[in-house]
């Protein structure tokens, strides 16, 4: 699959039969969404063939075709339309729906899809998608690739799932997997959480460059290996830091919020819990009362790091380059105008330290894969003077090798006197802070340091609050 000179993929051989989880794994830009939307009949292969096995046992080509064989997909960069409401979004894949009576069908297709999913997800078919948190838009999206209707599912896609769900929500959704493989369905399933991928795959097979260099059953593999495979020097997974003179830089106290949080200059703080539970919102009220109006414009005093990329962080109509400088700009005029040299310089030299996948700044930014774009916001957030850096779920669907020097990138920077207020869903990205504020139902229900921060401690704090109110 060719994209002018550019190969995205070279010489890739799939064959996915019924009952089989498929653990599709590499490096952002290793081609891994280009082969989805190939498989999926979204794009037209350059060369060779995507051949599709329908229920009569005939064969057939073509996006048309893939849907009559029940072929379905769960995208990374969600696709819902914030104007509809979860009912009215599963219209929109499921072609049958229609005529009078419709938006009753589509209820019950959706509410039983979450509720066999997402059992106790909470989410009204009738809400705006807009008015969804992430993770709750997520949800939906997942349970419309398994939603019952007029052909049934039979292969589901599914790339970087868990990106926005935290732990719990997540092993229902690998749950959910491992059931429909065993009733005769198959599943893509595409994530840089490597032991959700040994949780559910059968076979795993591991992309670089455009290829498959790698294919076998899953138990033939360790987390170890596949990282091997892929080509990353990067260790297994994220561990606290534990050097001594940890925190031995950490100052004066440098914000305090009506929620309870504070943090000093230096510190890395932590929102932890399950999600949807106020911790997006904490850090938006933050990020507000200290970024507006016309002064924080040339110095600001806090950057932002947004996790949903596509409504809070890309600009998709701007360069990658555009993208990255933003926040930068102010510091880059000369005499009233941008100094674009200076301009490419800052972008370039970001460019090399964070592993922006491009031979062309000036590509759009939607030319990247979603971890790209992800590393494009993590840099610009970094390339600005901000002595405060507050990050909403930052590494979703960023490699395990690229989380590594942002763990590590992170940590030079709070050393060097940065403060960060930083949430995650990921256990192992939140126990590299020094300090951890646990959330449940919009407020702090534990705050956690030094050796006390785990993910026992998490998980306790996490649901301490919802066992007292019952």
């Amino acid at each position: 699959m060719a994209f002018g000179a550019v190969r995205a993929l070279d010489g890739v051989s799939l064959t996915i039969s019924p009952g089989e989880c498929i653990g599709l794994i590499g490096h952002n830009g290793a081609g891994k969404s280009t082969a989805v939307n190939v498989i999926n009949g979204g794009l037209t292969p350059t060369g060779g063939s995507v051949e599709y096995t329908l229920p009569n046992g005939g064969t057939g080509r073509g996006a048309a075709v893939a849907r009559s064989c029940g072929v379905r997909s769960v995208f990374q960069e969600l696709s819902l339309c914030p104007n509809l409401t979860v009912e009215e979004t599963i219209r929109v894949p499921h072609r049958d729906l229609g005529g009078f009576g419709w938006r009753k069908t589509a209820r019950k297709r959706i509410s039983s899809a979450l509720d066999r999913v997402f059992p106790g997800h909470g989410i009204d078919p009738g809400a705006t998608v807009g008015d969804l948190t992430l993770a709750e838009r997520q949800m939906v999206e997942i349970a419309t690739g398994f939603a019952e209707g007029s052909i049934a599912a039979r292969l589901v896609i599914l790339d970087e799932p868990t990106s926005s769900l935290d732990s719990a929500v997540a092993k229902q959704l690998l749950d959910h997997v491992r059931a429909f493989c065993a009733a005769g369905g198959a599943v893509v399933f595409i994530s840089h959480m490597l032991g959700e991928v040994f949780d559910v795959a059968t076979r795993i097979d591991v992309m670089k460059d455009g290829k498959v260099i790698v294919s076998g059953a899953a138990s033939e593999f360790t987390q170890q290996g596949l990282i091997d495979a892929m080509g990353h020097v990067a260790g297994l997974k994220a561990k606290a830091a534990t050097s001594t003179g940890r925190g031995s830089h950490i100052g004066e106290e440098v914000l305090t919020t009506p929620d309870g949080l504070s943090a000093r200059r230096g510190e890395i703080v932590g929102l932890a819990g399950l999600a949807g539970h106020g911790q997006a919102e904490a850090l938006a009220r933050f990020f507000m009362s200290r970024s507006a109006g016309l002064r924080h414009t040339r110095n600001p005093e806090v950057t932002f790091v947004a996790g949903d990329r596509g409504r809070d962080g890309v600009m998709a109509l701007w360069s990658i380059l555009q993208n990255l400088t933003l926040t930068t700009l102010p510091k880059l005029l000369r005499g009233g105008l941008v100094d674009r040299k200076a301009e490419v310089v800052l972008a370039d030299d970001w460019r090399k330290k964070i592993g922006i996948r491009t031979d062309n700044m000036n590509n759009p930014i939607l030319s990247l894969s979603g971890g790209n774009q992800q590393k494009v916001l993590f840099a610009r957030s970094l390339a600005s003077s901000a002595p405060i850096v507050v990050m909403d779920d930052p590494m979703r669907g960023v490699d395990v090798g690229t989380k590594q020097e942002a763990y590590e990138m992170i940590r030079q920077e709070a050393e060097a006197g940065r403060t960060f207020l930083w949430y995650s869903t990921e256990t192992d990205e939140v126990i590299q802070c020094d300090r951890v504020f646990v959330f449940r139902n919009g407020q702090i229900s534990a705050e956690l340091t030094g050796t006390d921060i785990s993910e026992e401690n998490i998980l306790a704090a996490s649901f301490e609050m919802h066992e007292a109110a019952s």
